[in-house]
C-alpha cells in the first residue's frame, strides 16, 4: 500500500481583525516541511499519525508531505493559502502514484477569493490523483461541509466529541475505512442533510452526550459506516456555513438519506435544549459568588482564540475590578507587550502596566493597573487535546487587587489547568476561574472546578449570532433568522 499524508487547517473567523498570513503557519502556528513531522501527533496530524502507525505493522508506503496549521483568526490572505496549497499539492506529486491519500483539514477555512479552501484543495488533490485512488480526510465539527467536498473526497469524517478528545480515535477510523475501500470491501456513498440552523454541541453535557451516543449506535447498523454531525461555524459569512448530518453507508444510497434526514430533524426539534442559556457577565459573577465552594470556572467564549478572537478582552476582567471580587483567577491574555515589560521588570516588582483591550473594539479598552509580578516563564507550553502541546511562548502571572491573570506572548485559549500551574497559580484555592475558551477547557478544568458557568459577553466569538453583520450565508437559519 502507497500513502500520501498531509495536513493544512485553520479556522477562519470572518468577523476577526487578526490576517492570517504565513507567519500566522510557519512563526506562530505549527508548520513543518516534507518528510519533518516530529515523533508525536500534532493537532490535525492524526491521520498521518495513524498512517505511521500501520505503515510499521503492514509494511505500508507512506509519504508524508507539508503539515501546517495556524491559530484560529480572520481570513487566510490569499499568497499564504495558495502558497501551503501549492507546496502540499507539490508533495503530492513527488510521492508518484498512491492508493490512498489522508488529509488532516479542518473545513472551515476560508482565504481572499476562496470562500472553501478545503473544497478547492480537495477538488485539485482529486485532478492528481484520478478517480481511483482513495481520498480521505478528518475535519473538525465546526466547519463548513460544502458539495465540493464531498464530490472530491471518499470518505470525510468529523470529531465526535467537543471538546475533541477524540481526534485520534476518528482518524483511526478514517484510515480503515479507507483501506477497507481500496481492498474493495466496501463502497462508501454519502448523504448530507442539513438541520436548518447553527449551534454548537458541548458534549459533556446533555443533549450532547445522547447525541454521540446515538451516532455510535447508528454505525453499528447493517450498512452504516460512518455518522457525523457537522456543527458549523457560525462565526464565518460563507454561503455554506450551518450545522448539517453527514452519513456514510456501503452502497445504500437511499439508507444514507433517510438516516441523515431524520437525524437532522430531530437536531432542529431540540434545538432549545441544544441552545442553553448563557448568563451574562453580572449575573454569571453573581452565580458564582452564590457558590458555597470555590473554585467556579467561568468561560468566556467570546474572547476565545481557537475561535479567531483576540483573546485580550478586558470586559469581564474590568467588571471583576469594579466590584471588587479577589480570590480569582483569569487567563490566558495575549498581550506580548505587558509579557515583555513583566520581564524587564523581574519577579517581585510592583509597578503600573496596561493589560489587554490592544487588538479592536470586541477587545474593549486596555487597563490601566498597579499589579504585582508572581512569575515569569519562558518558552511555555500547555496540555492540550489528545495530550498534544500547545505553545503559549513567554508568559507571565501578575497580581490584580487579588485576581491572578496570566499573560501570553502566543495567542491561544485556555486548554489545560497547566496555564496556571506552572505559574504557580493553585485553582484549588480560587473562588472563581475566568478561562477564555468556548468548550476545549472543560477536560481538565472540570476536574478541579465545583462549578462550570457559560457567559454572555461581547466579542468576536459572541453567542448572539443575531448581532453579527451577515450578508452571504443562507437565510433563515435559526437562532439568526426564523425557519
Amino acid at each position: 500500500m502507497r500513502v500520501f499524508t498531509a495536513v493544512l487547517a485553520t479556522e477562519t473567523n470572518t468577523f476577526s481583525p487578526i490576517p492570517t498570513g504565513l507567519g500566522a503557519f510557519k512563526l506562530q502556528g505549527e508548520y513543518y516541511a516534507a518528510g519533518h513531522h516530529p515523533d508525536y501527533m500534532t493537532l490535525f496530524g492524526a491521520p498521518l499519525w495513524v498512517a505511521r502507525e500501520r505503515a510499521r505493522e503492514k509494511g505500508w508506503t507512506v509519504a508524508e508531505g507539508m503539515v501546517a496549521f495556524a491559530q484560529p483568526g480572520g481570513k487566510t490572505t490569499r499568497k499564504a493559502y495558495e502558497a501551503l496549497r501549492d507546496e502540499l499539492l507539490g508533495d503530492l506529486r513527488k510521492a508518484g502514484p498512491v492508493d490512498m491519500v489522508l488529509l488532516g483539514l479542518h473545513g472551515a477555512m476560508v482565504a481572499e477569493g476562496y470562500d472553501d479552501c478545503e473544497g478547492d484543495l480537495l477538488k485539485k488533490v482529486r485532478e492528481i490523483v484520478g478517480p481511483e485512488t482513495v481520498v480521505g480526510a478528518e475535519l473538525d465539527p465546526h466547519c463548513h461541509f460544502t458539495r465540493v467536498m464531498v464530490d472530491n473526497a471518499d470518505m470525510l469524517i468529523a470529531f465526535k466529541e467537543y471538546p475533541h478528545t477524540d481526534l485520534y480515535d476518528r482518524a483511526v477510523e478514517l484510515v480503515d475505512l479507507c483501506t477497507a475501500q481500496v481492498e474493495k470491501r466496501i463502497r462508501p456513498v454519502a448523504a448530507v442533510a442539513d438541520t436548518g440552523m447553527a449551534t454548537l454541541i458541548f458534549t459533556t453535557s446533555e443533549p450532547g452526550i445522547s447525541l454521540v451516543k446515538r451516532m455510535k449506535e447508528m454505525e453499528q447498523r447493517e450498512g452504516v459506516l460512518s455518522v457525523s454531525i457537522i456543527q458549523g461555524f457560525p462565526w464565518a459569512d460563507v454561503p455554506d456555513m450551518g450545522t448539517r448530518v453527514v452519513v456514510y453507508t456501503d452502497g445504500d444510497e437511499g439508507l444514507a438519506q433517510s438516516l441523515a434526514r431524520e437525524f437532522a430533524d430531530d437536531l432542529y426539534a431540540m434545538r432549545e435544549e441544544i441552545n442553553q442559556y448563557q448568563p451574562r457577565i453580572d449575573e454569571a459573577l453573581d452565580l458564582a459568588l452564590d457558590e458555597d465552594e470555590g473554585p467556579v470556572v467561568i468561560a468566556d467564549g467570546a474572547d476565545n482564540a481557537g475561535g479567531g478572537a483576540a483573546s485580550d478582552s478586558t470586559f469581564l476582567l474590568r467588571r471583576m475590578l469594579e466590584r471588587s471580587i479577589g480570590n480569582a483567577a483569569l487567563g490566558p491574555i495575549w498581550d506580548p507587550v505587558a509579557v515583555q515589560l513583566a520581564f524587564d521588570a523581574e519577579e517581585g516588582a510592583r509597578l503600573p502596566l496596561r493589560i489587554g483591550g490592544k487588538v479592536g473594539p470586541e477587545s474593549g479598552d486596555p487597563l490601566d493597573v498597579v499589579c504585582t509580578i508572581k512569575a515569569l516563564r519562558r518558552n511555555m507550553t500547555m496540555g492540550g487535546l489528545g495530550g498534544v502541546p500547545v505553545a503559549l511562548g513567554d508568559c507571565a502571572l501578575v497580581e490584580v487587587e487579588g485576581i491572578d491573570v496570566v499573560l501570553t506572548t502566543i495567542r491561544s485559549q485556555a486548554m489545560d489547568t497547566d496555564l496556571f500551574s506552572q505559574l504557580g497559580c493553585a485553582l484549588e484555592s480560587k473562588n472563581i476561574v475566568v478561562v477564555k475558551s468556548t468548550q476545549h477547557f472543560y477536560a481538565s478544568f472540570s476536574k478541579v472546578a465545583k462549578k462550570v458557568l457559560y457567559a454572555s459577553v461581547r466579542g468576536t466569538v459572541t453567542s448572539d449570532l443575531s448581532s453579527l453583520p451577515y450578508r452571504r450565508i443562507e437565510l433563515p437559519k435559526w437562532p439568526i433568522s426564523a425557519k
